[in-house]
Order: C-alpha cells, then structure tokens, then sequence
C-alpha cells in the first residue's frame, strides 16, 4: 500500500529515521506504518541516494559554500534564529552543523552575532542556564504524559496533550484536544502505541482523567485501561510539579516555540502548526540534554511490545487470595471490609502478604494498587 495521504511528511521522516537504526525491524515498522515493504524499501532507497531531499521534504543542503565570505555565515545563522526565535547559539551552531555548513564560528562568535543583531535579551540568557538532568536508560521504559495549560481559539479552547519519552526527549503525542475526557486521551493514547508500541510506564500528575487528586489511591478508568494493557501507571507527588519535569520543560518550548501570543480560528489549526512544529522538534532542533543530538536519533518503537486491542482475562498465581470488588469499591479478606477504590466496581484482585506480619499488599494485574493492615480492621490504603 501507499503512504497514507493523511500522514504528515514529519511521519515519513520519522519511519527512515526508525528504519536505518541498528536491528530495525522492517517488518513491524511497516505495520505500525501503514505501508507495505515494497514502498517501504523503495523510499529507503531514495533516501540513502539523496538524503532528505529524496523523501519531497525541502532540500536540507547549505545556502551557503566553503568559499562564502563571514558575512554570509553570519547572514545565516541571523535567518535560522529569525526562524526559531527561541534557539540558543548553541542549537544554532549545532543545527547548521547538521545542515552541512562548513567552517562556522565558535559558539561564543555566535552568540555575539546574535548580540550584534539585537536577538538577545539580557534579561531572559540566566534562565537557560544547564542543570542536574536524570533520565530512563532506554526508550519506551517510561512516557511522561500531561496536558498543557488550555488556551483560546476563536471557535472555543485548545487543550494540547503532550506525551513525552524521558530517555529521548522524543514527542510520541502532540494532539490538539477539545477537551480533557477520558474519551479523548483514551483514543489519542490507543493511536499512538499502535505507532511506537507501548511503553514499560507511564508518568502522569494526579488530575482527572489519568488521577484522582489522591482519592481511592489515585485510581481511574484510565488508569486501569493502561494496566489491563500491562502499562505500569505511576502518579507525580501532589504539589511537585518537577517529578514531571520534562514534561513541563517541553510545555515551556511548546509555548515559547509554537504558540506563543499568536492566534487561531480552531483546533484544525492548531494541530497543523503542532504537526509542523513537532516535526521540528524531533527531528531538527538540537536538544541540549542529548549532548545537542535530535531526539529522533535516540528513540527507538517499542517493538516487542505492540498494543493491545482486547485484552485477555486476567490471571493471578494460584496462592493468591483472589477478590471481586464490590459495588462501593470495597472487599472482604479475613472478616474485615477494606476500601480499594470505585476505580475498581466489578473487577478482580488478588490480596498478597508482604515481609512484615499482618500487611498484606492488593495487586490489579501486575499494579500494586492498595496496602491492607489486619491489624486496624476496615481500612485499606
């Protein structure tokens, strides 16, 4: 079959970058894809005789040569931070390094033509100073998810949903959503791990839909979607936004980046100016925490782990003490009534007991979901 003519161009890039990796699997990438191996091999081909410009995208070639005078090397590192006004000296030397434009400045002369140029402010450079960054060792093993601030279009509100690997940096998800219902990030969620496959965990804050604001242990319809699918869902500590601090920094160039004090007549369109900009982002803008690689060539799909559509019924080890809850959210283990949470009307855990006397652990699938104490009757935490 053909490239699906809905597919971004940003899509395409996306599956050469994928497909050239180290032990790709060609196979499953056209799957995930939509495309079939003879289009996927033919497209490969073109890419490795011509690069980029093979693919239709516009030509990633120099405007400038080896024997072009300083003025124009300077010319073009004004234009390329007059396209992206919220670089640094250092993604603009690293982008037009990656651009193939020979002999450029240091990263010192850079930031003095951008100085000389009036493109700096004084009062904002502080701010970018780097910091202590800690990061998963390999992609998929975890996916920060959160919704950005809303903001408003002439035809109601936006409510961008950004779901972001925290090895790589890489954007799996940038929808532009009409709202927050568990519906709707249902939907973008099963779409987007059709695509890269499913990760190990993910990390979300503790708001509706994917939180509860700490009640019946933070557990939701979401949240429970996830687990059934074998996705550990793990929850930020209330009022600690930089457990999720990727996310919130992703929001920041989000907004620095692609919506800034601009406006738009609706979603459609804000979903167009997110798919370009994303586009952008994972494959083209230097990432000054990946030693100023792109985050595209550092994520890799989860192959081994495809999404699942239906899940089985859920088998627990024999020696486990297997309960249904109730309609109040609520079981009975050992003659007491222990809280588990409404989350859970209708479904089946199973109780374990832990290393200390008298704790016994409630599990939902592999999710460790409740703490029972025998010791004070009726409480589950």
């Amino acid at each position: 079959m053909p490239w699906k003519v809905q597919l971004p161009m940003s899509i395409r890039q996306e599956f050469i970058v994928f497909a050239t990796q180290a032990d790709a699997n060609i196979a499953a990438l056209c799957r995930r894809f939509g495309v079939s191996r003879k289009t996927a091999y033919k497209w490969l081909a073109r890419f490795r005789a011509g690069g980029d410009a093979a693919l239709g995208n516009r030509s990633r070639r120099p405007h400038a040569s080896p024997s072009r005078t300083a003025a124009d090397v300077e010319q073009l590192v004004v234009s390329l931070r007059q396209q992206h006004p919220a670089w640094g000296a250092r993604k603009l030397k690293r982008r037009l390094t990656d651009l193939g434009q020979p002999d450029l400045p240091a990263r010192s002369t850079v930031n003095d033509i951008l100085a000389r140029h009036g493109l700096i402010d004084p009062a904002v450079s502080p701010q970018h100073a780097p910091h202590q960054r800690f990061e998963r060792e390999r992609p998929n093993e975890l996916w920060q998810m959160d919704f950005k601030g809303h903001f408003a279009t002439d035809a109601g509100r936006c409510h961008p949903l950004t779901v972001l690997d925290d090895c790589s940096r890489f954007n799996v998800l940038l929808r532009a959503c009409g709202n927050e219902r568990l519906e709707t990030v249902q939907a973008a969620l099963a779409e987007t791990m059709r695509r890269y496959g499913m990760p190990e965990a993910i990390l979300a804050d503790n708001g509706p839909p994917w939180g509860n604001c700490g009640q019946d242990g933070n557990w939701t319809t979401l949240g429970l979607w996830l687990v059934r699918r074998g996705v550990k869902v793990l929850h930020g500590r209330p009022h600690h936004p930089q457990t999720q601090g990727k996310e919130e920094r992703f929001h920041r160039t989000l907004k620095a980046e692609a919506i800034g004090s601009r406006c738009f007549r609706d979603n459609a369109e804000c979903q167009r100016v997110f798919d370009a900009w994303r586009e952008v982002y994972n494959l083209q803008r230097p990432h000054e925490a990946l030693a100023m690689a792109t985050p595209a060539t550092r994520y890799t799909p989860a192959t081994t782990r495809s999404f699942v559509e239906t899940p089985g019924p859920i088998e627990y080890s024999p020696g486990d003490a297997v309960r249904k809850v109730c309609a109040a959210g609520r079981i009975c283990y050992r003659g007491g009534d222990y809280r588990i949470g409404k989350a859970f009307i209708g479904e089946r855990v199973a109780v374990r007991p832990t290393t200390t006397d008298g704790m016994m652990e409630v599990y939902y699938c592999h999710q460790r979901v409740a703490e029972i104490d025998l010791r004070v009757q009726s409480e589950a935490r």
